[in-house]
């Protein structure tokens, strides 16, 4: 099982198994990010190609945020792909099943928080859109 830890201002991706931890992933968090709308919420990254947060910061843009606790299996788009409404975004398993998540409104992806074998928390920022 994959774990993301957030610890001093770093966001460490581990895989426990059998007892044994092993250190896939570290990665700097930032405290704010530079875009125009506000939301927040507790994110935590592993993509490279956009920016994470530790704690509940201000989010420009529309908040995709995880419906339920789960693991993310696909990532469908990239930071600053054009979306339209009801586009799928992202691929979340929980309890066994694939759920599909779409955008809520059209815009451009600006922020991307979480990558492929990530796990996630109801309510956690999963991505935004300008």
């Amino acid at each position: 099982m994959i774990y993301v830890v957030n610890i001093n201002d770093k966001v460490y991706e581990v895989e426990v198994e059998k007892g044994k931890a092993n250190l896939i992933k570290t990665t700097q968090t930032f405290a704010t990010i530079p875009t125009p709308s506000v939301e927040s919420d507790k994110t935590e990254n592993n993509n490279t190609s956009s920016q994470s947060l530790s704690t509940q910061e201000n989010i420009k843009g529309e908040a995709i945020k995880s419906p339920m606790p789960g693991t993310i299996l696909d990532i469908k788009v990239n930071v600053g792909a054009k979306v339209k409404k009801g586009q799928l975004l992202i691929v979340l398993e929980a309890m066994k099943m694939e759920n599909e998540i779409f955008a809520t409104i059209d815009g451009v992806v600006s922020h991307i928080n979480v990558s492929k074998g990530s796990t996630v928390s109801t309510n956690d920022l999963m991505m935004a859109i300008q």
